[in-house]
């Protein structure tokens, strides 16, 4: 059975269930960052998941990443499965610009996250709910 990581559940919000994943957001208000979550048990790599829900995650990816450019017309969208911290296989994706507190580099340890205060977090998670249905 499916059991979403303590960590992830800790430091992320649900913005819509995909066929496949779960779509969360990064408890960061620096930048607009979503995380992938196949909802499938024991996953730890991409190659643990079989040929065609493979095929659905990168087309769930492609769709956030679709997301995440119309909202914010990020200069480079960033996609990443590094699993150090949490082993569940679970995707960044990541709106960047020249003009973020961590460009050119990576985000992760660089700074302290910023959280969202409710209402900025609610209006993010309407915006994404939004765009994700159109």
């Amino acid at each position: 059975m499916f059991e979403l990581h303590p960590r992830l559940a800790a430091d992320t919000f649900t913005v819509v269930e995909l066929p496949l994943c779960s779509v969360r957001l990064m408890n960061e208000s620096a930048l607009p960052w979503l995380i992938l979550v196949p909802r499938r048990a024991d996953l730890r790599e991409f190659t643990d998941l079989p040929t065609a829900e493979r095929h659905q995650l990168m087309d769930e990816i492609c769709q956030a990443s679709d997301v995440l450019q119309k909202l914010f017309a990020p200069d480079k969208i960033n996609v990443g499965a590094l699993g150090n911290m949490v082993p569940q296989l679970h995707i960044h994706v990541q709106a960047r610009t020249s003009s973020d507190r961590c460009w050119p580099g990576p985000v992760w340890g660089k700074f302290p996250a910023i959280p969202y205060d409710d209402s900025s977090r609610d209006q993010r998670l309407a915006e994404l709910k939004t765009a994700f249905h159109s």
